[in-house]
């Protein structure tokens, strides 16, 4: 069995990043409804694979100079509209808002079919390899954008 039509890293489209997710019994709380915290894994997975729909690979950021460069979550707001279940298909949209500076800014949207599930705000620092905040490089900040 080839698969060729099949990305594991979603895909990227003119309104940012999509990533296809299945809700697995790992996923869920006993009522089986999707712990909240899976939400925040779901979110992780489609920020690394946008990342790596750019070309960016951030084991190659770490290393880029003497400094480095890593992504940090900075801030997060979420809103818990509905929930998923075992088995549900999630599409997981992530959308450049901002990138520019030492920070990117995210809007997720977490849906199943038409239903948001899951709406958040996500604040990324990018920080050299002592924590410390760490200008994005010029091409990087422009990729986000585009």
């Amino acid at each position: 069995m080839t698969h060729q039509n099949i990305s594991l890293t979603g895909a990227l489209a003119a309104d940012g990043h999509r990533l296809v997710q299945r809700v697995y019994y790992e996923d869920t709380d006993f009522s089986g409804a999707v712990y909240h915290a899976r939400y925040l894994h779901f979110m992780e997975r489609a920020r690394t694979d946008y990342l790596r729909c750019l070309g960016v690979e951030q084991a190659k950021l770490f290393n880029l100079d003497q400094q480095g460069l890593a992504f940090v979550v900075h801030r997060m707001e979420i809103d818990f509209k509905a929930s998923a279940r075992m088995d549900d298909i999630l599409t997981i949209h992530t959308v450049t808002e901002k990138a520019s500076g030492a920070k990117i800014v995210y809007t997720q949207i977490v849906s199943r079919d038409d239903t948001t599930l899951i709406q958040a705000k996500v604040v990324i620092a990018a920080v050299n390899r002592a924590g410390r905040a760490r200008r994005l490089p010029e091409g990087l900040a422009a990729a986000f954008l585009a």
